[in-house]
């Protein structure tokens, strides 16, 4: 017989499931970067966006039956995935298909992450694959989900929970739960205000990532179930998983490296400052998200545009950057970029100072302006001479400051109109 984590076993059993992955949500904590755009729209990373992520997880685990559910402002997301994730052969069963929120079977949006799966049963049914894997479109990690299959089918799992620790102030944004020794999930608590630790352990709890894999029988039973429960928030994390635990064989799997057996990278980017943080964190000599991985490529679509390019090289009229990373199209003409990184086409004009910033597409930054500590949201033209994140101020009157001091710039802040609305 051959050994259940076999290459073969495997990929048989990636070639049998089916990822859904929820790219519905409004991503409010963002504030005005998801004004125009679904949070998984959102760019990352200098070229990619947040949508990227867990498709090219999939791709990369041979999981080649994708669909990807829209609701929210979703033109951009949509747009995305038309343009850089029409590559796959519809003629060998692979696709990445949109599944927008269209009543099929009730009257209204998707009311939650469970009910959005419900009104595309009929779609789960006809694609019959063995297991579903369900995702959420807005995190930022790299994660070959062939292993959790293996781990679920070796359990004998009806649902399996993908899960990391987190610290315990933080955990009460999570779904929180508690394992026994075989790692079946004997709780689970939504966003609990009193989250509890690991036992030994007082300064963290187990939290969900979001990621479930369902027997899909099984999950339709419990689709059906939740929505014939009148109280039910149509949640997973709320409603289908917690009901679940006593009757039946939820798993917990543990989100670690292959090689070192440490929890793996896993960012939420759900705020500004974890938005700036985890770009930031891109721009160091080593950081843990590898973007220059052969072996696990993140696959996004790419606009044709000419390198990157620096000019001029005058005493206080240098065009540089110094510990940052620059996308192709942008032209740093005579001026200074510092620990930031650059979206593509972005304009830094002569004597303007970038600074441990995260610059979006097709921005403009005008001669003499210095920006510092901030988010430009695509499509700004900095004026010349503008001065932003050295008086907090100053940039509370016209801008969005975070907690943590991040100011975060729109067009619209600036009065730039790009979205006309009547």
């Amino acid at each position: 017989m051959r050994h259940p984590r076999s290459p073969r076993f495997v990929s048989r059993l990636t070639r049998d499931t089916l990822a859904l992955i929820l790219a519905g949500g409004r991503g409010s904590r963002l504030k005005h970067l998801t004004m125009w755009r679904a949070k998984p729209a959102v760019p990352f990373g200098g070229k990619f966006r947040i949508i990227d992520f867990p498709l090219s997880n999939c791709i990369n685990s041979g999981i080649r039956r994708v669909g990807v559910l829209t609701q929210y402002k979703a033109h951009s997301l949509i747009r995305h995935i038309q343009m850089g994730w029409g590559h796959l052969r519809g003629e060998f069963g692979e696709f990445v298909e949109l599944l927008p929120a269209q009543q099929r079977i009730e009257t209204s949006w998707y009311e939650g992450t469970a009910d959005a799966l419900y009104q595309n049963i009929d779609i789960i049914r006809s694609h019959a694959p063995d297991f579903v894997l369900i995702l959420a479109g807005d995190h930022i990690y790299k994660m070959d989900y062939g292993t959790m299959l293996a781990s679920h089918v070796e359990r004998g799992a009806d649902a399996t929970v993908g899960c990391i620790e987190v610290a315990l102030e933080r955990a009460r944004d999570f779904g929180v739960m508690g394992v026994d020794r075989n790692n079946r999930i004997v709780e689970f608590e939504e966003k609990p205000d009193h989250p509890h630790p690991i036992p030994g352990r007082s300064d963290v709890a187990l939290a969900s990532m979001g990621i479930y894999i369902f027997n899909t029988d099984f999950l339709i039973e419990q689709l059906i179930h939740d929505a014939d429960t009148p109280t039910s928030s149509r949640d997973f994390g709320k409603d289908v998983i917690p009901a679940a635990i006593e009757k039946y064989n939820i798993s917990a799997y543990h989100f670690n490296d292959p090689v070192t057996g440490r929890q793996a990278y896993w960012r939420d980017v759900g705020t500004v400052d974890a938005f700036w943080e985890a770009n930031m964190e891109l721009v160091g000599i080593t950081p843990e998200l590898n973007l220059y991985d052969d072996e696990w490529p993140i696959w996004t679509y790419q606009e044709q545009v000419p390198p990157a390019k620096f000019v001029f090289d005058d005493e206080g009229r240098r065009g540089m950057a110094v510990d940052s990373m620059v996308s192709g199209g942008c032209i740093v003409s005579g001026a200074s970029v510092r620990h930031s990184l650059l979206f593509s086409n972005v304009c830094v004009e002569s004597y303007a100072q970038v600074e441990d910033s995260v610059i979006l597409p097709d921005v403009v930054i005008s001669q003499g302006a210095h920006i510092r500590r901030a988010v430009i949201d695509k499509g700004c033209d900095i004026p010349s001479g503008m001065v932003i994140g050295e008086n907090p101020e100053d940039d509370a009157e016209h801008f969005y400051v975070t907690e943590k001091g991040i100011v975060l710039v729109t067009p619209e802040m600036l009065g730039q109109e790009l979205h006309h609305v009547r």
